[in-house]
């Protein structure tokens, strides 16, 4: 049956003629802020650009570094890396110039291609690597700090690659850094197809068609940014928006204006729209598809989505599997809906996933019992760039891949991810998993977000910190808290010392970042307080 018998436009359905558009090189691939591009323009470009950049001296297996915001330039500049057969290094523009030179020197960039925005990055990340022979700024000739030849020029100034060289399946694709690591950040390598088997993966749970139009909401330096929804819709022939800030007022006009059908988010971004002031006017009757991801929602903001007509899903994965793993199955809104039921699960596996439970040191069957998740499938990344120590830890003996994430699944086949090993707090010898802590504080509707983490404790050995932000206006005392959580989790799973923050540091995905938490508990509270 077709999208409309699933419950209609006024369900925010959308309209299945218009979204079942046919592949057309006519039609819209990506559309700017400043212009729209076709899948004939793009095929051209990028193959213009790729040729400009093996006149450059890059070569099949070079690395190409790209330091932006999300635009449609990004776009050009990965597939003509990739038509060359080199391997696209997308950097955070959100770092400092010192992280910047760093990764470009680890990764070894022949070239760095930059938008204006980071103009002043690249001249904090000067002088860079001798490796990064050309620096090509998308602008006006010469406009960044670093100089550099100009984007445009350069696509126009020469054929077409003709022929492309030969690019293998199993060649790099991309160098993703990864974020939230104590040391220095390790780029984990994902070939071509580890995208492509994630595509389909993505596909077989997502209802995405050739007249679909998606934003591209994650930054393109995340696996999200490119792997959730966005391949996928390019594969079917639809349409992908780009979107350099996130701004919920302006995003909420865009999806009524331009009829958006789909996106992908982190939790924070979702609560942020729906307490936004233009939320009950918003136009969302043409959403199909939301996905999120990083960590489960809180179910009052998965409510007021249903509210809406949207049913949120989560998906499940990291960098390593480029990402997915699970995803929530799709089921439809239904008119009065209050139950947001699985889309606080991280669903089933994706069709090409297999998974496994950690246990004394083997793979077994995932339970109710949390164990740490091992990973399989052809979307899995194969190790981690120059660094074949970290690789090798990486994976058991029969290549199953150890996410360092505890799971455990429900009756209904559901898993539900319960924290990471290394957030795990040993008090009392009882296993104390932050994430289920962080669960229970999110029901009450003052707290915005919360995170827990552990500081030493000389009798119990680990003792919790709860940091916990509040919505603006509200009031919640330490003592109605403590009483909350007493009602829900057992003694020993409450944490020692509660504090009331305005804001937790989060990195550019908006992911907490516990390192920076542990590191203020543990100067805040150096001396334990004595026995509970």
């Amino acid at each position: 049956m077709g999208t409309a018998a699933r419950g209609g436009a006024n369900l925010g359905l959308g309209s299945w003629p218009a979204r079942r558009a046919r592949i057309s090189p006519d039609r819209t691939a990506l559309t700017g802020h400043d212009r729209t591009l076709s899948y004939a323009g793009l095929a051209d470009r990028t193959a213009r650009l790729a040729g400009a950049l093996a006149r450059l001296g890059v070569r099949p297996g070079d690395r190409v570094a790209q330091l932006g915001v999300n635009a449609v330039s990004v776009f050009e500049t990965f597939f003509a890396t990739w038509l060359l057969g080199a391997v696209a290094v997308p950097l955070n523009h959100r770092l400092s110039g010192p992280e910047i030179r760093y990764m470009l020197a680890d990764s070894g960039a022949a070239a760095l291609v930059h938008s204006p925005d980071a103009d002043a990055l690249v001249a904090a990340a000067s002088p860079l690597p001798a490796e990064v022979r050309r620096v090509v700024t998308v602008g006006h000739p010469g406009s960044g700090p670093a100089g550099g030849l100009d984007y445009e020029t350069e696509i126009a100034a020469g054929p077409a690659l003709d022929p492309p060289p030969p690019v293998a399946l199993d060649d790099p694709a991309l160098l993703l850094y990864t974020s939230g690591t104590t040391g220095r950040p390790k780029a984990a390598v994902l070939t071509h197809a580890n995208l492509t088997w994630n595509t389909v993966n993505q596909l077989a749970h997502l209802d995405i068609l050739g007249g679909d139009r998606v934003l591209c909401i994650a930054p393109l330096f995340h696996a999200v940014g490119l792997g959730q929804i966005t391949l996928p819709t390019l594969f079917k022939g639809g349409s992908v928006e780009p979107v350099p800030r996130f701004d919920p007022g302006a995003l909420l006009a865009r999806i009524g204006e331009a009829r958006i059908t789909g996106f992908s988010a982190v939790p924070t971004m979702l609560q942020m729209l729906c307490e936004h002031p233009a939320w009950e006017t918003a136009d969302l009757t043409s959403l199909t598809t939301v996905v999120y991801g990083g960590s489960p929602v809180q179910e009052r903001v998965a409510r007021a989505w249903l509210d809406r007509g949207v049913r949120v899903r989560q998906g499940y994965g990291m960098t390593e599997a480029a990402p997915g793993v699970c995803m929530e199955p799709a089921e439809p809104a239904e008119p009065g809906d209050q139950a947001p039921g699985g889309v606080l699960s991280a669903g089933v596996p994706h069709f090409f996933t297999d998974l496994a439970a950690y246990r004394d040191g083997h793979p077994a069957p995932l339970t109710g019992e949390p164990a740490e998740l091992l990973v399989r499938g052809p979307h899995v990344f194969p190790g981690y760039w120059n660094r074949p120590g970290e690789t090798a830890e990486a994976f058991t003996g029969d290549a199953w891949f150890r996410t360092g994430d505890v799971l455990r699944v429900d009756g209904e086949g559901r898993a539900h991810v319960v924290d990471r090993v290394k957030d795990m707090i040993i008090s009392g010898g009882e296993n104390v998993y932050p994430a289920e802590v962080e669960a229970v504080i999110h029901q009450l509707d003052e707290v915005v977000t919360a995170a827990v983490v552990g500081v030493p404790d000389p009798r119990w050995g680990e003792v919790g910190v709860a940091y916990v932000e509040l919505r603006e206006g509200a009031r919640l005392t330490e003592e109605a808290l403590r009483a909350h959580l007493a009602g829900r989790l057992a003694r020993y799973k409450i944490p020692r010392h509660l504090v009331f923050v305005p804001g937790l540091p989060a990195n550019a995905t908006g992911k907490i970042r516990r390192v920076e938490l542990r590191q203020r508990a543990a100067e805040t509270f150096p001396t334990p307080e004595g026995p509970r």
